[in-house]
């Protein structure tokens, strides 16, 4: 069944915070030096994708050899680039929790492959991906019904899936840490994340806000500050599902 908050559970966003960046300290170079492997790894199928996505892109329709191999670089591209990344996140988590129980990781807890983990945040992701194409789906269709009676009409919908958007994206703020340590079914991750999160929704936005001035202040100093970003801001994130959700490990993602 899907999380539900407890009755103690509260969001203190500054406490998540220094909470995180004590996690990050406490492994840095094996953070930073995981997150440079990886995308090493990433890059070559990154590039794969691009080529072939953009081999495909300027075939001209009358031609009359079909691009077989523009299609297995785009399918490999991404495929490849899909396992790596989440092969990222979860070590990443993996490395933010056991930094949080006061431990130090070492390389081989963030570079351990979990194929059940990685396909609990798979599927999540991809559920929530429909969530948002079917609400777009329906207000487009709405609007464009709207839209034959007064065009002014037609934006209503875009705003009201707007601000559904907002709620979403901030009742979602802890996807990953949901699918990967709070529940074993993809498809409660959506619901455990509403349950827990409304009651401090705007605390979490507040949180989000933080931690995206933390991105751009990172992204200033180029991919070297975006290096040590990506990490620090999991760790701050876990360290605020933590006071929300619980310190309990629900699918023996560490053990």
């Amino acid at each position: 069944m899907a999380l539900t908050p407890s009755s103690d559970s509260q969001l203190h966003v500054l406490q998540a915070v220094e909470d995180g960046w004590a996690a990050f300290c406490r492994a840095p170079w094996a953070f930073l030096l995981f997150e440079a492997l990886s995308a090493l790894i990433l890059l070559p199928f990154a590039a794969l994708a691009a080529v072939g996505g953009a081999r495909l892109a300027s075939v001209n329709e009358v031609m009359a050899v079909h691009p077989t191999g523009a299609w297995a670089a785009l399918i490999v591209g991404v495929i490849g680039y899909v396992i790596i990344a989440l092969w990222t996140v979860v070590g990443l988590t993996r490395g933010a929790w056991l930094s949080l129980e006061g431990r130090k990781p070492c390389f081989a807890d963030f570079t351990r492959w979990d194929r059940p983990a990685s396909a609990r945040l798979l599927g999540s992701g991809i559920l929530l991906a429909i969530v948002i194409a079917v609400a777009g789906a329906i207000a487009t269709l709405i609007g464009a019904g709207l839209g034959k009676l007064n065009e002014a009409l037609s934006v209503i919908p875009m705003i009201v899936v707007a601000i559904f958007y907002i709620w979403l994206l901030v009742s979602q703020k802890f996807l990953i840490q949901v699918s990967l340590l709070g529940t074993a079914n993809p498809t409660k991750t959506i619901g455990s994340g509403v349950n827990v999160v409304n009651p401090s929704w705007w605390m979490v936005l507040w949180l989000g806000i933080i931690e995206g001035v933390v991105h751009t202040i990172g992204g200033l100093f180029s991919y070297g500050g975006l290096l040590v970003v990506v990490p620090l801001v999991l760790c701050i994130s876990t360290a605020a599902f933590r006071q929300l959700f619980g310190a309990e490990d629900r699918t023996g993602l560490i053990g």
